[in-house]
C-alpha cells in the first residue's frame, strides 16, 4: 500500500536586503562646512604636504627614467631634488635684486604713472564727479557730517621677525617631504595596499593607483615644462623689447607661475604687464607691447600647444575650473590657486577609474 506524498511546502519569503540609511541634507551641509573649516584651519600642515606631493609628482617620471639607467631610487631622488633646488636658487639669485628694486621703486613709479592713468580715465572721473554732485545736492542734510579719522596701524617689526622662522621651517618641511615622497612613496603605497583583505581587490587597487600615479605625474610634469617654456620665451620677448635681463627673468617667472591658474592667472598677468609697460616705456604703443606679447603667447599656449600635447582626456570644464580656483584660492591663497588644477585632475582621474563614478568624471569635462 503506497503512502501519500507529502504536500509541497511553500517557499520561504525572500526578505530584501536592508536599505542603506541616507544622511539628511542638514547633516551633509554641516559635514561640508566642517571639512571646509578643517581645510582652512589646518593649512599650515596641509600646504607643505600638498606642495611636497606636487613636487614629487613632477620628479617621479624623471626618477623612473634614471632607474632605467640603473641609478638607485634614493640617488635619483637626490639628483632631482638637488637639481631643482639649484635651478630655483640660480633664478632667485638673478631675480632677487630686481624684485627688491621694484618693491622699493613701485610707490614712486605709481605716482609718476598716476597722471597718465588720470588722462586715460578722465571721462570716467568727470562722470563720477557729476554723479557725486547730484547726490550731494539731493541729500543736502548730510553735508555737515564730521569726517572720520582713520588711524593707520604702525608696522610691527617683531611680528615679521617672529614669522621668519616659521617660513623657513615650512620651506624645510616641503624639501624633506618631497624627498621622502619620492624615495618612500612606493613602499608606503605597497604597505597600505597590503592591508586590503582580498587578493583580487589588492590587484585591482594596485592597477588603479599605478595608472593614476603615472598619468598624474606625466600631466604635472608636462604642464610644468610647458609653463617653464612659456616663462623663458616671455622673458626673451621682454628682453628683446628693451627690459634688463634680471627684470625680464622676474616677469617671465611670474608668467610661468600664473599659468598654473587658468583664466585667473592670465588675467592677473595682463594687468601686471600693462602696469610694467606704462612704467618702463614712454610711448603709448610701446607701453602696450608687453601686454600684447603676453596675450599672444598665452593664446598660442592655451589654444594650440597644450591641447595638442595633452589631448582632450585631461580637459576640464571651464565652469568647474573657475569654481575650483575660487574655492582653493579662498582657502589657501596663492598656493591654492597653483594647486587647484592638479588636485582637480587627480579627482577626475580617480573618479574615472572607480566603478560607478564615471558620470561624475564626465561632469568635470
Amino acid at each position: 500500500m503506497s503512502t501519500p506524498a507529502p504536500p509541497d511546502t511553500p517557499p520561504a519569503p525572500v526578505t530584501p536586503p536592508p536599505s542603506r540609511p541616507r544622511a539628511s541634507t542638514p547633516l551633509l551641509v554641516l559635514a561640508t562646512l566642517a571639512v571646509g573649516y578643517t581645510l582652512w584651519a589646518a593649512q599650515e600642515v596641509l600646504l607643505p604636504v600638498l606642495l611636497a606631493m606636487f613636487f614629487a609628482l613632477v620628479g617621479n617620471p624623471i626618477i623612473r627614467v634614471l632607474r632605467k639607467l640603473y641609478i638607485p631610487r634614493f640617488v635619483g631622488a637626490l639628483i632631482v631634488l638637488v637639481g631643482g633646488m639649484a635651478v630655483a636658487g640660480l633664478l632667485a639669485q638673478k631675480m632677487l635684486p630686481s624684485a627688491m628694486e621694484w618693491a622699493q621703486q613701485a610707490p614712486r613709479e605709481m605716482r609718476q604713472l598716476a597722471p597718465k592713468l588720470r588722462e586715460l580715465t578722465k571721462p570716467v572721473q568727470d562722470a563720477n564727479k557729476a554723479a557725486e554732485n547730484f547726490a550731494r545736492a539731493a541729500a543736502g542734510s548730510q553735508t555737515g557730517r564730521q569726517p572720520q579719522i582713520v588711524q593707520a596701524r604702525p608696522d610691527d617689526p617683531y611680528g615679521k621677525l617672529l614669522a621668519t622662522p616659521r617660513v623657513v621651517a615650512s620651506l624645510l618641511a616641503v624639501v624633506l617631504l618631497t624627498f621622502f615622497f619620492m624615495v618612500y612613496g612606493e613602499n608606503l603605497q605597497r604597505n597600505a595596499i597590503a592591508l586590503l583583505p582580498g587578493r583580487q581587490q589588492k590587484k585591482f587597487t594596485v592597477e588603479i593607483l599605478h595608472s593614476i600615479e603615472r598619468e598624474v605625474s606625466r600631466y604635472v610634469l608636462t604642464i610644468s615644462i610647458i609653463n617653464t617654456v612659456v616663462g623663458f620665451v616671455f622673458a626673451g620677448v621682454l628682453y628683446l623689447l628693451g627690459l634688463p635681463l634680471a627684470e625680464a627673468l622676474l616677469w617671465g617667472t611670474m608668467a610661468a607661475l600664473l599659468n598654473f591658474a587658468p583664466y585667473v592667472g592670465p588675467l592677473i598677468g595682463m594687468v601686471a604687464m600693462l602696469l610694467v609697460g606704462f612704467i618702463s616705456f614712454e610711448q603709448p604703443f610701446q607701453s602696450l607691447l608687453p601686454a600684447i606679447a603676453y596675450l599672444v603667447l598665452h593664446t598660442i599656449e592655451g589654444q594650440i600647444v597644450t591641447p595638442i600635447i595633452l589631448g582632450r582626456r585631461m580637459a576640464l570644464s571651464p565652469l568647474i575650473l573657475i569654481l575650483a580656483l575660487m574655492l582653493f584660492g579662498w582657502l589657501w591663497g596663492i598656493i591654492g590657486l597653483l594647486l587647484a588644477v592638479p588636485l582637480l585632475v587627480c579627482v577626475k582621474l580617480v573618479l574615472a577609474r572607480v566603478e560607478g563614478m564615471e558620470g561624475w568624471a564626465r561632469l568635470l569635462e
